[in-house]
């Protein structure tokens, strides 16, 4: 295919060349030949305006005009081939008798006034002795002279093969330069249909072919990502399911072995190991519903400070029970969210929770709310460890833990969730270090 498409780039590449030089030399030979016929014709009827007008001074009459032009070699008898042909003028008199004939003009005859045709007066003295009519022939150039128009046509040949050979040298390579990157992203292709993902391609130019391979090498990476990620997905919903599970089977089995008697302890652990599952499944299921754009939204007024009031009120036993301290801090003045009371709910839940899991006794969690230029920002501050900087920037991908140990026991899809509520809204989440210590989560809403 791509010897297809170079081979169709240089025959068009060829072709254009071709045709622009044949109309480049078509139009210099035509302008040559027609200006160098001007010239000589110019050159001809001065020298016979000349002759004859010289003639006629030393002799004061035309007879003998036609005999003396010959023997001055201005003119050529008519019978004589070659050499000095008659020029394309004739020569008439005062009373419009030709005395000199060429093509449609003949001897004796009169030639009217006011007949069509270039006509150039004699005079000597001050008085007109004659006219020189232009009797429309053909210019018939002798041997030096056509020898000089076909050196400027071979000339003129020459350099249109010239220019054909650079046409085709510069398509061939201006071909290879466009179709290698097609070739590099055609080759990346394929390897990714094999299952190798993770393709670049090198940027070779800024034009369209570059920003092709821009945007082929992040789709490459983004793929790349998204495969690992689901790979991780995979083993990670694999464990989160292995752990209640075999609690539940082993439970589950040794009480129908006999092994352990049924009593409100175990049943209790059996409730909270389910329980954790369907957890996790509904979080899968939130998840897919914002994949598909599926997810609802219940939008109605919500003052940020009765959402900040409600998930403060919500949280505050765990937080003292912690010996950890949750406050609030809004902003007055702020203009109702056009948003679902309950999601918002769900989002400000998973941010809370994180925070009480990594915010030591004595520590402080912050809930705010406040204008911004034209947005309403919203967030949860903690006095926490904060978040490696290594991980900060992915903490919104699935299954991605702040602890890779796992040990918060999370499906580590809250963020992830929260990330999609908030987007579906038509808002941003984000998140940064404090400059001392702990990690602030920001929520962003146009007003």
């Amino acid at each position: 295919m791509s010897r297809s498409i170079t081979t169709k780039l240089v025959l068009a590449f060829l072709l254009v060349g071709l045709i622009v030089i044949g109309l480049a030399a078509a139009f210099i030979w035509g302008t040559t030949s027609l200006e160098f016929n001007r010239y000589l014709q110019d050159q001809r009827q001065t020298a016979f305006a000349t002759a004859a007008k010289a003639y006629f001074e030393q002799n004061n009459t035309w007879d003998g005009v036609e005999t003396a032009l010959q023997q001055q070699g201005v003119i050529a008898p008519p019978p004589q081939p070659g050499g000095n042909q008659p020029p394309p003028f004739a020569l008439v008199d005062t009373n419009r008798v030709v005395i000199i004939p060429s093509g449609p003009y003949l001897r004796g005859q009169i030639v009217p006034v006011g007949t069509p045709g270039q006509e150039i007066s004699l005079q000597v003295n001050g008085s007109i002795v004659g006219t020189i009519l232009s009797s429309g022939q053909p210019m018939i150039k002798n041997p030096v002279e056509q020898q000089y128009l076909n050196r400027i046509n071979l000339a003129l040949l020459i350099a249109a093969l010239g220019g054909t050979l650079i046409a085709l040298i510069l398509g061939i390579l201006l071909a290879r330069t466009l179709t290698r990157p097609v070739n590099e992203l055609t080759s990346a292709t394929r390897a990714m249909a094999h299952g190798d993902l993770e393709q670049q391609v090198p940027v070779r130019s800024k034009d369209e072919l570059g920003e092709l391979a821009v945007s082929f090498n992040q789709m490459s990476s983004d793929l790349a990502r998204a495969n690992q990620s689901r790979r991780q997905m995979t083993a990670d919903i694999a464990h989160d399911l292995r752990t209640p599970l075999t609690v539940i089977g082993g439970y589950a089995e040794s009480m129908r072995d006999g092994v352990l008697k049924p009593t409100p302890e175990r049943f209790d652990a059996i409730h909270t190991e389910v329980q954790h599952l369907q957890r996790l499944v509904e979080d899968l299921r939130t998840l897919s519903q914002a994949d598909a754009k599926e997810l609802s939204l219940n939008r109605e007024p919500v003052p940020p400070s009765a959402l900040l009031e409600r998930m403060a009120q919500s949280y505050r036993p765990l937080a003292a029970k912690q010996e950890i301290s949750l406050k609030i801090e809004t902003e007055p003045g702020l203009p109702d969210l056009l948003a679902d009371p309950d999601r918002l709910a769900q989002v400000f839940g998973n941010l809370i929770s994180n925070s009480l899991h990594h915010t030591p006794q004595g520590g402080e969690i912050v809930l705010f709310a406040r204008g911004e230029d034209k947005n309403i920002i919203l967030g949860v501050q903690d006095s926490g460890s904060g978040i490696p900087p290594e991980l900060l920037q992915h903490i919104f991908e699935r299954f991605r833990r702040g602890e890779p140990s796992r040990q918060d026991g999370g499906s580590g899809l809250g963020l992830a969730i929260a990330k999609a509520i908030v987007e579906l809204h038509g808002g941003s989440i984000s998140a940064q270090n404090n400059t001392g210590k702990g990690t602030t989560v920001f929520i962003k809403f146009s007003k």
